[in-house]
């Protein structure tokens, strides 16, 4: 194992986040509040660490194999959120290292889960530092996807073609033309989310927070009522749009507007139908209890629905009293997620679709025993290797989300609020259900040592579980 090869971007990294910590420190001293102190202060320390990290560890560049790989993704994000945390923890906000720590993150791994309350009156560092570490976060994990889980053969690498070799369909010979492409994808994203949510009249900074957390899919907002604070419809129906947008492949965004083309992605074309499907469903039964006008009420329903399958976490208003048959929508929608390959957490649409096929096939080949059927995505025969890591995933995915309930449980936390709690990190979502966690509720009140799971829950989630339990198995510590 060459651990240089891991220390050194480590140290990388934490140079980056200290830089970063220069936007918020700018904002609180515009507004004369004392926290940009702590800004400064955390980014020259954190910056000193990472500077002094990098010199130590320099020299040749040393290369990275599968395994540094792995070691180097899990200690990053258990790094990134360390220091993440110590902004939070040193600020006038007076929580613990623990509630800083789950806040952080939270918002690194885009889950959008929060324990602190008063939003309103908060300083504008604290809320542009959320929103920043839910941006990095966000376009993190697209790396993430595209270039490390491949490897784990999970079944959430192939974007657009399915192959025996089970090696990602690369658009580009070499790494920087593509990386340049993704940066100005997001970056667009970004900026057309923020044009767009002033013309619906956000205030500049409004627009610029939610803007971050939208296109990451992390759904930080700067008011503890989240997007009811807005007015009108417009700004749901951007939010929404935007929100889709991000959750779709990113390899598929940039073919197709290099191609001026969008050609048929089964995926999307899942995500799509789950959206429509239960949009519909909610607007049924929201009709019953709200009173108000069907197209408010339609556009509150598309709203809440995208933001949970799309794992963002916004909050309209609090679905949860519409009645059993929505919150049973809501609950299902949560297992859900994006798809592959986008800023979406959750289980993802590439994974539905082959298991759906798979079954589809099984019981053919059950009434006619006889008869080829395989499961098949895109039009191409699923291999066996792409099939396995699916059904794999599966397991432990569904493994994941019963022993993290039952821990909850243990801790005194009732059955509802485990299960949602769960659910909600290991799918990077945000808002569980229930009077607690629901969507007008806070994590602010679960024992300390249900967030440290949580968290931990969160970045398992992130790291689509294998890549945390490989360091686990004795096998992979062997040379």
């Amino acid at each position: 194992m060459n651990f240089r090869a891991i220390a050194l971007p480590i140290g990388r990294l934490l140079i980056l986040i200290s830089l970063l910590m220069i936007i918020p420190a700018i904002a609180d001293a515009f507004a004369a509040h004392p926290d940009w102190r702590v800004f400064l202060v955390s980014g020259l320390v954190l910056g000193t660490a990472g500077l002094l990290m990098t010199m130590a560890f320099r020299g040749e560049k040393p290369p990275i194999h599968f395994r540094e790989a792995i070691v180097f993704v899990n200690a990053s994000w258990f790094a990134f959120s360390f220091a993440g945390a110590v902004p939070f923890y040193f600020s006038g906000l007076g929580i613990s290292f623990t509630d800083a720590f789950f806040e952080a993150a939270s918002g690194l791994t885009t889950t959008g889960s929060t324990v602190l309350t008063g939003l309103d009156e908060f300083p504008p560092g604290i809320l542009l530092w959320r929103a920043l570490l839910q941006w990095v976060g966000g376009i993190g994990v697209v790396a993430l996807g595209i270039w490390l889980l491949p490897g784990l053969r999970v079944g959430g690498s192939q974007l657009f073609a399915l192959e025996s070799s089970e090696k990602t369909s690369k658009p580009y010979g070499k790494i920087a033309p593509f990386v340049y492409r993704l940066l100005l994808l997001y970056g667009s994203l970004t900026l057309g989310c923020l044009l767009l949510y002033r013309l619906c009249g956000m205030s500049i900074f409004n627009a610029i927070v939610h803007s971050m957390t939208t296109v990451s899919t992390g759904g930080f907002s700067t008011s503890d009522q989240s997007f009811s604070q807005f007015s009108g419809t417009a700004v749901y129906w951007v939010a929404s749009l935007f929100m889709l947008l991000s959750s779709i492949p990113f390899l598929y965004l940039i073919r197709s507007l290099e191609r001026r083309h969008f050609d048929r992605d089964v995926q999307v074309g899942l995500l799509l139908f789950f959206v429509t499907a239960a949009s519909f469903g909610v607007f049924y039964f929201e009709r019953f209890i709200v009173h108000d006008t069907p197209f408010h009420m339609f556009t509150l329903a598309v709203f809440n629905v995208v933001s949970v399958i799309t794992t963002t976490g916004y909050a309209a208003n609090d679905y949860l009293q519409f009645g059993p048959a929505v919150i049973a929508i809501f609950f299902v929608l949560t297992f859900f997620g994006g798809c592959s390959g986008s800023t979406a957490g959750g289980f993802k649409m590439f994974r539905i679709a082959i298991l759906i096929s798979y079954i589809h096939a099984l019981l053919h080949r059950i009434v006619r025993p006889h008869r080829v059927a395989e499961p098949r995505y895109q039009r191409h025969a699923v291999s066996g290797n792409v099939l396995e890591g699916v059904l794999v995933f599966a397991v432990l995915y569904a493994g994941a989300f019963a022993a993290f309930s039952v821990i909850y449980m243990m801790l005194d936390l009732d059955l509802e609020t485990a299960l949602s709690a769960s659910i909600t990190a290991l799918a990077n979502v945000g808002p569980g259900v229930g009077n607690i966690i629901g969507p007008s509720g806070t994590f602010q009140t679960l024992p300390d040592t249900a967030k440290w799971f949580l968290a931990v829950e969160m970045i398992i989630g992130r790291l689509e579980i294998i890549a945390a339990i490989l360091l686990l198995t004795p096998d992979f510590w062997l040379d």
